[in-house]
């Protein structure tokens, strides 16, 4: 026994003999006494017999999802009589920390800890505290330094939320803001779609790492190899917060070699979720040059972010669904199911729109209406659903012919209207002429050739929808008088 054990009692808790002996060996001379106990009760009963320097509560073996021992050691936590306490934390159980930090201050390392490391932890527990009130006064430096890396943070995340944008782009500046904590280097959103494929959303990096190159794809990661070593993907698998501070721990040499090259010493993940104990969306991930020892505020911050952030992409998902469906209704309400022409009510308002366009810039506009020839005898000789393919066939083959900025609308039955922005009479007459030959010179599926009857006219300078319909009109039915299958031009 070194000199410097000489009076010092620690108390080691965990079920089984051999851990104690490992623990032992490791740091056995530092205390005078080393006691061992198998559990949170027979801690509490230990430390009603005498004084403790330092209790050791290793997790390794234990299950994150068992309440009852999570219970005895919050008990344990509140009951130390201001012991300080270690806690030996396995890599991918890190989810309890926080849980545990709750029911008082904790130090904590992520096992496997190697023999060195895990002297020099409880050495600088045990260390005397030295000038309290110097101390104090650090601490309490250190409490303003870390509220003002919180306040940052939480700041750079509200301003990246307060854009207003969705997918992609929300979460590459989601990404960037998480960067302003100190020591982040790469900060990466991961998100799952409903069938369970989880895809790499956004990244951003300091440090040059590319999280594509490093796990070799951007999508189907929970089908990677490294779904359960990686913390981001442990994260989104579990759903669980995954604390790795150092790569190594991962007990896969080649990738902890690869972030060892970008200089990443500690990785944090955390589940993200659109609401507290709703479905996995995903996980966020924060790489950083550094190892630190987070307090409970941080660990709670984070969680916080990490809230925020899910419920900013589930509104950003929610929003491109409601723009998607709003799409869906406008089309329904003003779209001809048969034919994929606007209806009449739209067209009615967009040549309204059109004419006062064309007044106020002194520009030209014509319309011109049409129908299919003796349409009916196409119903009753080859049948509804073959009139049906003959509308469609007609409106889509005039949709081809048109310019972009002209507009089809199926007015009734088997009559079309055409608005031609940009148009003068004369121009509108021969528009006319090419689709009527268009229409004569094409097979449609299932009947005879097809022709149409066409009207044209120019919008009078103070001229409205209602007169030039009209005027249109007339023309049509002077081309059908005139024996179908052409055009004329209104008066």
């Amino acid at each position: 026994m070194s000199e410097s054990g000489l009076g010092r009692t620690g108390l080691f808790v965990h079920p089984d003999a051999k851990r104690y002996e490992q623990f032992r060996a490791a740091c056995g001379e530092t205390f005078g006494r080393l006691h061992a106990a198998v559990n949170a009760g027979a801690a509490i009963e230990r430390m009603t017999r005498g004084h403790v320097d330092l209790l050791v509560i290793d997790l390794a073996g234990c299950l994150v999802g068992d309440a009852a021992l999570l219970t005895g050691l919050s008990m344990l936590l509140r009951t130390r009589n201001g012991a300080p306490v270690l806690v030996l934390c396995p890599y991918g159980h890190t989810a309890w920390l926080p849980e545990l930090m709750a029911h008082g201050a904790l130090h904590y390392r992520i096992s496997p800890v190697a023999g060195a490391e895990l002297r020099s932890a409880v050495d600088s527990l045990l260390r005397p505290a030295g000038d309290m009130q110097a101390n104090a006064q650090q601490q309490l430096l250190d409490k303003e330094r870390e509220l003002r890396e919180l306040l940052t943070i939480q700041r750079s995340v509200q301003r990246a939320m307060a854009h207003g944008e969705d997918g992609e782009r929300l979460a590459a500046q989601l990404c960037a803001a998480l960067c302003s904590f100190p020591g982040v280097r790469h900060t990466a959103l991961l998100r799952q779609h409903p069938g369970g494929d989880l895809c790499l959303l956004a990244q951003e990096s300091r440090n040059h790492l590319d999280l594509v190159r490093l796990l070799g794809r951007q999508d189907k990661l929970l089908a990677s190899p490294l779904r359960d070593t990686f913390p981001p993907l442990l994260a989104a698998s579990a759903g669980e917060l995954v604390l790795l501070d150092a790569p190594e721990k991962m007990g896969d040499p080649e990738l902890a070699l690869a972030l060892h090259r970008r200089d990443v010493q500690m990785v944090l993940a955390l589940p993200l979720r659109g609401e507290p104990g709703g479905p996995l969306l995903g996980a966020v991930s924060l790489m950083f040059d550094r190892s630190l020892q987070f307090t409970r505020e941080q660990f709670a911050c984070f969680a916080s972010l990490a809230q925020y952030i899910g419920f900013g992409l589930a509104m950003g998902e929610l929003k491109q669904q409601n723009d998607a469906l709003a799409g869906r209704l406008t089309q329904m309400a003003t779209r001809d199911p048969l034919t994929g022409a606007i209806n009449r009510r739209a067209g009615e308002a967009l040549l309204e729109s059109e004419i006062r366009r064309a007044r106020r810039y002194g520009i030209p506009l014509a319309v011109i209406a049409f129908d299919i020839d003796n349409f009916r005898s196409v119903n009753d000789v080859y049948g509804y659903p073959i009139g049906d393919q003959a509308l469609r066939a007609v409106a889509a083959t005039i949709q081809g012919r048109l310019r972009v900025s002209d507009t089809l609308a199926r007015m009734r039955g088997e009559e079309f209207l055409v608005i031609a922005t940009h148009t003068a009479a004369a121009d509108a007459r021969k528009l006319a002429e090419k689709l009527r030959a268009t229409i004569a010179g094409t097979a449609l599926p299932g009947c005879e050739t097809v022709t149409i009857s066409l009207g044209v006219a120019q919008v009078a300078p103070d001229e409205g929808a209602t007169t030039v319909i009209d005027r249109v009109d007339t023309a049509l039915r002077r081309a059908k008088r005139g024996g179908r299958n052409r055009v004329e031009l209104a008066d």
